[in-house]
């Protein structure tokens, strides 16, 4: 994304969605002045105004303990930040945490946490199902949010936090290393210095999913422990607890190609659960329910750096190019899906080509990449992680993380710029203390997280659907319109919440 339109932004024109917000632009700037006189005329909570020292800590709480939530946690306390409070259902994670903690607050439900503390802001960690919701909650009691990817587990979630983000002028962030990775930023500055000429495909694959996938729900139920599950599901649909797959079932001795399924390990979760874990910890991401699957988890890094470097909008149509088939309640073992975006001004017309599951690029694409990735494990051609740029004047491979060597040699290299990024949490602190945006706010993520979850619903419907964002609609496929969105749990109504920003088209 280029420096000027680094602000809170939503976009909606004849054929992306780009009405743009930015509060850097005179017309709609709001200095912290002019907030504290708007406050005495809104309904907007006062601690919107506020403003923060440098060297002032902030009081963060932390929602979701057992994953990225741990992480988090930790980064935000080595820059100096008051972890204040803890928030998790599962009474087990939460004593847990709560030791390396001992000064916070601890809390099972996030809306006594929030009603109770005097925070200055939150971090989302929770499964994705309930990403949304307490993002929105967060944003309308004034808080600052730092949410996980993804974003939100729809596509119409992601426009209600956009719009929330806006009306609330809280600072967000979405929770991906994407944004301030510096081998990145060097692949944007590449990228848009014209290295490799104008990109006309690109080819995104992952070693996703790390979690079991394509199986049925087990029978039977089981009390949970340590777990308040009527809090875990939150916004979910009404699901009977199941702690860990029956003796025998498939999972324990997994066929070959879904070997990759059980290796939690690569996740880096503290603790790693056991072979067989149905639900929690972590392998919620393979549910319909609860999760967004391959995409969701990986596709955020990737149509992050996608989008900044070409200032992307919405996709006109995605396909399904092969799957193994959604289940009736998981996400598929693998899937190939291409993203189609129409011609921008002078640029062509772009596909964004997805693999997963162990699904590569062909070979005439991952062999037209001057080499493989210096330093990465595993390249999108050997069924890892990574992005393959094809553009006009060549090729360009990407990995996660400054794998940036010999594949560059021949290229012309642009100067490298001050993005003013160090790390993703870093920034948001920074952002929140000097009233600004930080790099993937809510107003830009938004957009991207509709595109790769535009996917998920093509994987839905098994076939191509063609999107038209201005009306919010699918207009070739009736029947996908249904899972832009979602039937929220009694008491859990993304709508009651959300207000006016509900109404997305």
């Amino acid at each position: 994304m280029t420096p000027n339109r680094s602000a809170d932004m939503l976009a909606l024109t004849d054929k992306n969605w780009r009405r743009t917000l930015d509060p850097t632009d005179r017309a709609t700037r709001i200095t912290r002045r002019e907030s504290l006189k708007r406050t005495v005329l809104t309904i907007l909570p006062a601690g919107l105004a506020r403003g923060y020292a440098a060297n002032e800590r902030l009081n963060v709480g932390i929602i979701g303990l057992s994953g990225m939530g741990a992480i988090d946690a930790a980064a935000l306390s080595k820059l100096g930040e008051n972890v204040a409070a803890l928030c998790d259902p599962d009474s087990a994670m939460l004593e847990r945490r709560g030791a390396e903690y001992p000064k916070a607050a601890k809390y099972t439900d996030f809306r006594k946490m929030i009603e109770k503390e005097k925070l200055d802001g939150v971090v989302v960690a929770t499964p994705d199902h309930s990403h949304a919701y307490i993002s929105v909650w967060a944003m309308k009691h004034g808080l600052h949010v730092y949410c996980q990817k993804p974003l939100t587990q729809t596509v119409h979630e992601a426009r209600v936090m956009a719009r929330v983000a806006a009306e609330t002028k809280v600072v967000t962030q979405m929770g991906t290393q994407s944004s301030a990775e510096r081998g990145n930023m060097r692949a944007v500055e590449l990228i848009q210095s014209g290295a490799v000429g104008e990109i006309t495909e690109i080819h995104l694959a992952t070693d996703r999913p790390i979690w079991p996938q394509g199986y049925d729900r087990p029978a039977g139920q089981d009390a949970p422990v340590n777990l308040d599950w009527d809090l875990w599901l939150g916004p979910a649909p009404s699901r009977p607890f199941k702690a860990m797959y029956p003796e025998g079932h498939p999972v324990y001795n997994p066929a070959p190609e879904k070997r990759h399924q059980s290796d939690f390990k690569v996740a880096g979760l503290d603790p790693v659960p056991p072979l067989g874990v149905v639900y929690h910890p972590f392998v919620w991401r393979g549910w319909l329910d609860f999760g967004s699957g391959a995409l969701g988890d990986i596709a955020p890094h990737q149509m992050n750096v996608i989008f900044w470097a070409l200032d992307l909008g919405a996709p006109s149509a995605v396909e399904v190019l092969d799957t193994s088939g959604i289940r009736r309640e998981m996400y598929p073992d693998w899937s190939v899906i291409r993203f189609d975006f129409a011609g921008r001004g002078v640029h062509p017309p772009l596909k964004i080509y997805w693999y997963d599951g162990g699904k590569r690029p062909p070979e005439e694409i991952a062999s037209s990449a001057r080499t493989d990735f210096a330093g990465a494990p595993r390249p999108p051609a050997q069924g890892g992680a990574g992005v393959i740029w094809i553009g006009t004047k060549g090729s360009l491979p990407v990995g996660r993380g400054p794998y940036y060597g010999k594949q560059t040699e021949g290229y012309p290299t642009p100067p490298e710029r001050d993005w003013g990024r160090e790390e993703v949490h870093k920034d948001w602190v920074v952002a929140v203390k000097a009233g600004k945006p930080a790099p993937c706010h809510f107003g830009y993520a938004g957009p991207f997280t509709e595109a790769y979850q535009l996917g998920n619903v093509a994987l839905r419907v098994g076939h191509r659907i063609e999107w038209d964002p201005l009306a919010f609609r699918i207009t070739n496929c009736r029947e996908a319109n249904q899972y832009l969105t979602r039937e929220y749990r009694r008491g859990w109504d993304l709508k009651e919440i959300a207000g006016a920003a509900h109404s997305v088209a």
